[in-house]
């Protein structure tokens, strides 16, 4: 018998919406790891103040694309500028359909000329792979899954690990005998750590200068206790899975948006091509904000801040739509910051909340009526509030303007869009995206 798809899924369902929606869905934190070291607050703390390890090495979805169509193969199925793209440098590939939706974005590591490393949730490996087959590229594909859907269990091909904070530097040169060569932001640079190799990846996910340490697995204890026992004296915290989920939430990136490739009648062979049990057939939809049309979900590349990744210097699928709405795009991204009374009364129920994660899609309003949509929310403790990433429509994006966050799980398909649940609002307040001043200002500078 073969495995289901998610064409099949969404048959049996009757439709996306009742494929995807959840109520109450627990959000995804990554897996092995462990869900707090020093405590969550702790762990927020050390990448504001001080200096943080995050381990990354679990929970990244990564594909190998190799042979003399990788670049093409890349270029024609994704709207980034392929020209000057140097290896040892990466880039947050934008793969798009041909209406100019995003299908997810990942990390793209030129390894060599040849040969790229694409990481992240794996919707867009997804994409690019059965667009390589299907297209007749002279390319092949390695891919190794997260740790929690690798066939047989077994070890991580790679070990990464984020070094992020004010004293991450401090640290770096400690544990590699002195400064890296200056090093622009996403390029890395080879170093070599007791004679094992490692690539420092100038990167970073909460705003702060830091780099990213990747490397054999066969290496990644001994790396990750180099750090540990160089980093005591500056009082280095580990980040577990719970801490290690708001940084992006501070930074700007909104993680894992809704692919937009259910409704395309032409790309009915790539649902069947799909598994039901993947990203694209299981990761949840809930909150406030409810549409029984799954296209209410897709987002433009435009709205989630990708506009100068664009580069309409190449053909690829979905550059017409894409030219055709950079001047027309309704929403932009901005933060939401909750006010903090209302945080301790509504999601608290009259007492600190403690930690607050979610991916749930919330309503937002004004006077006026809806104006937007949570994307993810979480509490940052040193801010001493919850901050949302929000998509938001243009006029009501200036930083200060006053909107209500509608608190609450929509029962979904069955019950209007637009029932009055009796659902309590929050105050918040639009602030820029990234909120971090840092990742807004500094961040992409060189070292």
């Amino acid at each position: 018998m073969n495995a289901l798809s998610l064409q099949d899924g969404i048959d049996k369902a009757g439709s996306p919406v009742k494929l995807l929606w959840k109520p109450g869905a627990a959000p995804w934190t990554p897996e092995v790891i462990e869900r707090e070291y020093a405590g969550w607050r702790q762990e927020q703390a050390a990448w504001h103040k001080g200096v943080a390890l995050l381990n990354l090495s679990h929970h990244m979805y990564d594909m190998w694309i190799e042979g003399r169509d990788s670049t093409r193969l890349l270029a024609d199925h994704g709207a980034n500028d392929f020209e000057n793209f140097a290896i040892g440098q990466a880039k947050q590939y934008v793969p798009v359909t041909k209406d100019g939706n995003i299908v997810t974005d990942g990390i793209l590591a030129r390894e060599a000329e040849d040969r790229y490393l694409l990481s992240g949730v794996p919707a867009a490996q997804h994409w690019v792979q059965y667009h390589g087959d299907k297209g007749g590229y002279d390319v092949s594909f390695t891919t190794d899954p997260s740790s929690a859907f690798r066939p047989g269990g077994g070890d991580p091909t790679l070990f990464r690990y984020q070094i992020q904070g004010p004293l991450a530097q401090e640290l770096v040169e400690k544990v590699c005998g002195g400064p890296l060569p200056p090093t622009k932001f996403f390029h890395s640079t080879p170093v070599s750590l007791d004679c094992r190799p490692v690539r420092a990846l100038r990167h970073g996910m909460a705003g702060q200068a830091g780099f990213e340490f990747i490397g054999p697995w066969e290496h990644a204890e001994y790396i990750r206790e180099t750090f540990l026992t160089a980093g005591e004296p500056l009082g280095l915290v580990q980040v577990g899975a719970l801490a290690y989920t708001t940084p992006s939430v501070e930074s700007g990136w909104i993680p894992s948006p809704v692919p937009g490739i259910y409704t395309d009648p032409d790309l009915r062979e790539y649902r069947d091509h799909l598994p039901l049990y993947g990203v694209e057939g299981q990761r949840p939809l809930n909150g406030s904000y409810f549409s029984e049309d799954i296209e209410d979900y897709y987002v433009s590349p435009y709205e989630l801040g990708y506009g100068k990744m664009i580069s309409f210097n190449h053909d690829f699928q979905g550059r017409d739509a894409l030219q055709r709405a950079k001047d027309t795009v309704r929403r932009t991204k901005v933060t939401l910051l909750f006010d903090a009374e209302d945080v301790r009364e509504v999601i608290g129920e009259g007492q600190d909340p403690g930690f607050v994660l979610t991916y749930a899609r919330h309503r937002v309003e004004n006077a006026t009526g809806p104006v937007g949509v949570t994307m993810q929310t979480a509490m940052i403790d040193p801010v001493g509030t919850v901050l949302s990433l929000t998509l938001i429509d243009k006029e009501f994006a200036e930083p200060g303007t006053e909107v209500w966050v509608v608190w609450g799980e929509h029962p979904g398909p069955g019950t209007p869009a637009d029932a009055d649940l009796d659902f309590p609002h929050v105050r918040a307040t639009v602030q820029h995206a990234p909120f971090n001043r840092h990742a807004r200002t500094l961040y992409r500078r060189n070292i």
